[in-house]
């Protein structure tokens, strides 16, 4: 049998194919899948199993015309396969390559960027309503989670969904349970005839009879919900206002094609739930779908395979062990998740502490104002969270946690840049973002030791306190046992230089270490961004011509703004040159080949000083003169 993926190079030619061979497509699709990840690492469960979905839906719609929005958009490999970009696949998330998630620069078929959770009925609702406006006749389809459904803004826009006239379809992923096969198939059928036109128009004209005799027309509505009741979910959706079909099988494209041709051809708001398995096709994932969801590279018939060394201890398993032995300690701590158990460290807590662990699903702003009313009862909330994910919950730390002053640690994890997810998941906006809200403070640990030890400082606090750190592992400095804290708001010495002072907030402490070898530079490990160690600064601003501030998070805002505002305020002139991250995206890839794209490297920072402070004579001479330049960005 000739292979058929090499000649799909858009969905028009997926669309002339004939159903019957539709399944060898979706083998192919599968096994282009699996073999890229292998070799680049990325999302693999969750791609696995939206291979027959994502080829029926560029079957029965006109894509790009039709418009696809994707809800995370973690499962888009499939998508990005059949709509020209199969040959970069091996591209996939390294530096100049396709991105793991739509991108709208990217393709005409990539509609609308995702990358975090319950943005896609929202996104697909606006294009749906713009067609009409505009008097196209095009379609817009969401599809979205489960584990997405969880989150508020979804029903939010459900609940605005449903009560406008428009070519919307919303698919559910559902991909947390299983259909047994006498189900599946009574379900096909069903799902087919409350899809089709005969079933809409049935309903249609007994609504209109039936009006006339109020209490008959009221019975009959009851019996409707009630019998589908009886073999599909509750009727929930449809108070919402949409026509709810399902559940089907999602890998049956029997099922799949003709009840996705039937409800393209109704009216108003659909709603079709679609049942999955992640991992679908590949043994090792679907017994394992978790381990498997973002693997790096691994050979398929092996499977993953554990390193013959031991890794360095990742920042996630510091504040994992740490978590647990400061609740062993200390009764009143709790741990909140929200939906991020693996990739926040909290799998060992839930197995120690099940009454202190609670996953609050995709909600981040229910996680922090949760947080909030158990701080209000005198307990020690920890809301483990990535620094890209609290930007959901901004409103709720001003609002419900720091106006109120409540003691509620806040463990951001992904500090900084994170890699091959790219822009949407870098954690660059928490310095600045924190540091201006009143009661809040920041640490930035600079190492694995610190970072236990940070954690300690900040659990000790009566008021709200952050602790970012990054993703992997750092410097490789042991952690201590106890749960020793460190000074509240104070820095350190690291190396005694001349005339130039770094000062390093978090892990660049160790790059800049090295440059200031080269440079005879003073290095100071700041420790906190709030509060600053001001006395440290001014000591150091005192004995030095130049001061370079330095932070893996955004200048405009930054610790280096923190930095440079703290000497005005003291009257200290001295030229100040700020290193972070730039006033732009950084898209994916390895993240040591980025920071030193952006200079953050060690010999990036030492050319930037060089630059910068070059010579030495001249820059005295000012200083004497009285003279300074101002800072830079």
């Amino acid at each position: 049998m000739a292979p058929l993926l090499p000649t799909i190079h858009d969905p028009s030619a997926l669309r002339q194919l004939d159903r019957t061979q539709l399944k060898q497509l979706a083998d192919e699709v599968r096994s282009c899948v699996l073999d890229n990840v292998s070799r680049t690492g990325g999302h693999l469960s969750s791609n696995l199993g939206t291979v027959e979905l994502t080829v029926a839906l560029h079957h029965v719609f006109n894509t790009p015309h039709d418009r696809l929005v994707w809800d995370v958009g973690h499962q888009t490999y499939p998508h990005k396969i059949l709509t020209g970009r199969r040959e970069r696949m091996p591209s996939l998330r390294q530096i100049g390559g396709i991105s793991g998630f739509p991108q709208r620069t990217e393709s005409e078929y990539d509609t609308f960027g995702t990358a975090h959770s319950s943005t896609s009925i929202s996104a697909a609702l606006g294009m749906a309503l713009a067609a009409r406006l505009k008097g196209e006749d095009r379609h817009a389809v969401a599809i979205i989670g489960d584990g997405a459904m969880t989150a508020g803004m979804a029903f939010e826009a459900l609940n605005n969904a449903g009560v406008q006239d428009c070519k919307l379809l919303v698919i559910l992923n559902d991909n947390d349970m299983s259909i047994s096969p006498p189900v599946g198939a009574l379900n096909r059928y069903l799902a087919q005839l409350m899809s089709g036109n005969f079933y809409a128009a049935a309903k249609n004209v007994g609504k209109t009879v039936l009006r006339k005799a109020p209490p008959l027309f009221e019975l009959a509505k009851r019996l409707e919900q009630h019998a589908k009741g009886m073999v599909v979910p509750a009727t929930l959706f449809e108070q919402f206002g949409f026509n709810y079909v399902g559940p089907i099988d999602g890998h049956d494209l029997d099922s799949l094609v003709p009840t996705l041709e039937n409800l393209k051809h109704l009216h108003g708001p659909q709603f079709l739930h679609v049942v999955t398995k992640k991992g679908q096709g590949y043994k090792l994932a679907e017994a394992d779908p978790v381990a498997y969801h973002g693997p790096s590279k691994f050979d398929p018939a092996i499977g993953l395979v554990k390193p013959a060394t031991a890794p360095k201890q990742t920042f996630t398993q510091v504040f994992g062990h740490w978590l647990c032995d400061m609740a062993a300690q200390d009764s009143r701590l709790i741990g909140i998740t929200p939906a991020m158990r693996e990739g926040s460290g909290l799998v060992e807590f839930e197995q120690r502490f099940p009454e202190r662990y609670h996953d609050v699903g995709i909600a981040e702003q229910h996680a922090v104002t949760f947080a909030a009313g158990l701080a209000c009862e005198g307990l020690k909330p920890v809301v483990a969270i990535y620094s890209t994910f609290l930007q959901r919950a901004y409103d709720q730390m001003i609002h419900d946690v720091a106006i109120q002053k409540l003691p509620v640690v806040f463990a951001l994890d992904r500090a900084g840049l994170v890699g091959a997810d790219g822009a949407t998941h870098a954690g660059a906006y928490d310095i600045a973002f924190i540091r201006c809200i009143p009661n809040m403070s920041l640490a930035c640990p600079a190492d694995e030791a610190e970072c236990r030890q940070l954690l300690s400082s900040a659990f000790a606090q009566d008021h709200p306190c952050a602790v970012r750190y990054p993703r992997g592992a750092g410097a490789g400095v042991p952690t201590k046992p106890g749960l020793e804290a460190l000074p509240f708001g104070k820095g350190e010495l690291r190396r005694q230089g001349r005339r130039i002072a770094i000062l390093a907030f978090g892990t660049l402490l160790y790059p800049a270490l090295t440059a200031a070898e080269a440079l005879d530079a003073t290095v100071l490990n700041m420790r906190w961004v709030k509060p600053l160690d001001v006395d440290l600064l001014l000591q150091t601003a005192a004995t030095h011509d130049c001061i370079v501030t330095l932070e893996e998070g955004s200048i405009m805002g930054g610790a280096g703004s923190a930095v440079a505002e703290a000497l005005q305020a003291a009257g200290v002139q001295r030229p100040v040159l700020q290193l972070g991250l730039p006033d732009r995206f950084i898209e994916h890839g390895d993240p040591a080949k980025l920071l030193a794209g952006i200079g953050l490297d060690a010999a990036g920072i030492e050319r930037s000083i060089r630059e910068r402070f070059g010579v030495a004579e001249a820059a005295n001479t000012r200083l004497s003169a009285g003279k300074t330049r101002p800072g830079v960005m």
